[in-house]
């Protein structure tokens, strides 16, 4: 069972995304080479604030996502509105939940934000195992995006 060795995971982010600005560019850098180093990450995607109160999907690995999330609903939605961590280790026992893929068990969405404090969007990782998420997973992934995007403006 192949599983996340943060130190190395930020290594290779620093490496390859040196000097980049682009938001989206990041975003898909970011996301392949998580969704890769850890067998429990089912699917792993950005969606991207594309308008108040809404996010479109952006780049991602896994099967299809949801299209749009409106800041309203879902977990997704919920880390977004509160700009905070979503650690949810069963989806079925969080009211609202979007199922974008009925496989999907537990989620840990992070919010992403900007070096000027803008919302970009949110990072989801869904597990099609039940509570896959630590809070090590959600503390890390949350330091590696707030080092990573705040090469954004």
């Amino acid at each position: 069972m192949k599983q996340v060795n943060y130190d190395d995971l930020g290594n290779t982010l620093r490496a390859l995304c040196e000097g980049e600005s682009d938001e989206v560019a990041l975003m898909a850098t970011f996301v392949c080479e998580v969704h890769h180093c850890d067998d429990r990450f089912d699917w792993t995607g950005f969606y991207r604030v594309t308008e108040p109160n809404l996010m479109k999907i952006g780049p991602y690995q896994g099967g299809h996502g949801c299209l749009v999330i409106p800041f309203s609903r879902g977990v997704c939605g919920a880390a977004a509105r509160e700009r905070a961590v979503q650690l949810v280790p069963d989806v079925e026992a969080f009211e609202g939940h979007i199922a974008c893929a009925s496989s999907t068990r537990s989620e840990l969405v992070i919010p992403v934000v900007s070096a000027a404090g803008r919302l970009l969007g949110v990072l989801d990782i869904d597990s099609d195992r039940p509570d896959a998420f630590s809070q090590e997973d959600a503390d890390r992934l949350t330091d590696l995006l707030n080092e990573i995007f705040r090469q954004v403006a």
